[in-house]
């Protein structure tokens, strides 16, 4: 029979330690509010005793969610311990996370101490929090580097004084996962009382085996797994929520189940990506905009016959509407077929292979083909088209900034002004007053390709529509231009009858 997996989420702790990701109170109760909502068992809300910040942030999530455990972090110090159980007053359900570390590197170098002592401080802190709280956690910090016999005595003692979980980081990132996983095992083999706890795990991806050693903990006998969103956290960051409760259900051998609600993934990916401006990386596993992606035309001719021939995970299980077939020189028929039939250009035998042999010659040539691209491979098999053109972008600044643009819709010219409060703002405002898509410019990003005041701008944007995600990309020498390409192209993958033209 399966056993229920705690998800320990620690996005708002150790996930919001990443350098300009901090959030301020309000935001990070909209993001407490998002894991409640996707089923998250423990939300690590913060450090109260490292800031002001902190300490209203735990306090203000309490109030704010009702279902999770909300955990506050501190060290064995009974300071605090009382601050953190002072910023847990109004949690429906309160956990203090105390520990120590307990590596020969921490105890020697970072602690200055020894054995016996960090024993006795250990079992002192957990000892205090119960004063407090039922629920205590201790956290062995770089129990991946510890000796296994310490560490099956320390656990043991903290249980003792009363632990109801135990953490056993890698904080390093260093194990294996046979390494890992071992660990696990010691502990359910060595420590007599390891009954009365629940063993967590909490792994960094220092060398990029953070989910692979969580799962091994889990196969070993953990039942509790420490993980953030999108994998943030330091240095490499932390163990991927995402990776590891797909991975479970993918898998109906690993004995564990979830409460997550996994078609709220990625809506929780994309909400804690735009409040920490922290882009998830194309190629991430789940929730990266490659991760349904196919390019090549075996896989887009297998996925569109069956597509369990090379997808694993139903897009639709974690939040994305369907897989994405992109156009490229390494296409087939098959993927060109898909793309013709949704422009309404049903296209077979000798006429498809004549387009066909036309798109790789344009393929070869382009790195990304679009709608307009297609539009002229068979534009004499179409009545009409309603591509959008950029025909002309001005603006400038007397007090306000003002622009004025000109789109080509099919054969029909459009002219637009609007105001902003920059450049940018006031060009993508006049054409949407062209185009009428209500459409939300989830993410914006600006990277410079070349060097100097005159470098080229590769913008790349993201629009939501009806929930699901269209991309967009140009570069130019002038920002702003690019990005009005680049809010053009992404209008042009929006289905023409999800908007209207004035």
């Amino acid at each position: 029979m399966s056993e229920k997996l705690w998800i320990f989420d620690t996005t708002l702790r150790d996930g919001e330690q990443v350098p300009g990701c901090q959030l301020n109170t309000q935001e990070k109760i909209v993001v407490a509010q998002a894991l409640e909502a996707l089923g998250v068992d423990i939300i690590e809300a913060g450090f109260p005793i490292s800031s002001p910040g902190d300490f209203l942030s735990v306090q203000e999530i309490s109030k704010a969610v009702s279902n999770p455990i909300i955990c506050a972090l501190s060290r064995a110090v009974e300071k605090d311990i009382e601050v953190a159980a002072a910023a847990l007053k109004y949690a429906k359900k309160g956990r203090i996370h105390t520990g120590i570390g307990v590596s020969p590197f921490h105890i020697q170098y970072k602690l200055r101490s020894t054995p016996e002592d960090i024993i006795a401080r250990g079992v002192a802190a957990v000892k205090f929090a119960k004063r407090f709280v039922e629920d205590v956690e201790f956290y062995a910090e770089d129990a991946g580097r510890s000796e296994p016999e310490f560490l099956c005595r320390i656990i043991e003692e903290v249980i003792k004084a009363g632990a109801t979980v135990v953490n056993i980081p890698d904080t390093t990132g260093y194990c294996l996962p046979e390494q890992y996983g071992a660990i696990i095992a010691s502990l359910k083999n060595n420590v007599p009382n390891i009954d009365k706890a629940i063993i967590a795990t909490h792994c960094h991806n220092d060398l990029g085996m953070a989910t692979a050693n969580t799962i091994s903990g889990v196969q070993h006998g953990a039942r509790q797994v420490e993980v953030t969103i999108n994998g943030i956290g330091e240095r490499a960051g932390n163990t991927s929520m995402e990776e590891v409760v797909m991975a479970i259900k993918s898998h109906k051998s690993i004995p564990v189940y979830t409460d997550i609600v996994t078609p709220r993934i990625y809506k929780t990916s994309r909400l804690v990506s735009k409040l920490m401006n922290m882009p998830v990386q194309p190629n991430k596993a789940i929730v990266g905009r490659n991760a349904f992606a196919h390019s090549s035309g075996i896989h887009q001719d297998g996925v569109l016959k069956h597509r369990e021939n090379y997808e694993i995970i139903d897009p639709k299980e974690v939040g994305v509407d369907e897989s994405t077939i992109v156009l490229t020189a390494r296409s087939g028929r098959a993927a060109l077929k898909h793309h013709l039939d949704a422009l309404g250009a049903e296209l077979e035998g000798e006429e498809l292979r004549v387009v066909y042999e036309a798109f790789l010659v344009l393929a070869d040539s382009k790195r990304d083909i679009g709608r307009k691209d297609l539009l002229e491979l068979v534009g004499k098999y179409m009545d009409e088209s309603n591509f959008i053109e950029l025909e002309n972008v001005s603006y400038s600044s007397n007090g306000e900034i003002n622009a004025e643009v000109s789109l080509k819709i099919g054969n029909e010219k459009y002219t637009a002004t609007s105001s902003g409060v920059g450049p940018v703002d006031a060009v993508l405002k006049s054409i949407e007053q062209i185009v009428k898509p209500q459409v939300e410019l989830e993410e914006f990003l600006i990277q410079a390709i070349t060097h100097g005041s005159d470098d080229v701008a590769k913008v790349h944007m993201r629009l939501i529509k009806s929930d699901k995600p269209y991309y967009g990309f140009a570069s130019n020498n002038d920002i702003v231009l690019a990005s009005a390409q680049a809010f053009v192209d992404a209008l042009n993958k929006i289905p023409v009858k999800e908007y209207a033209t004035a």
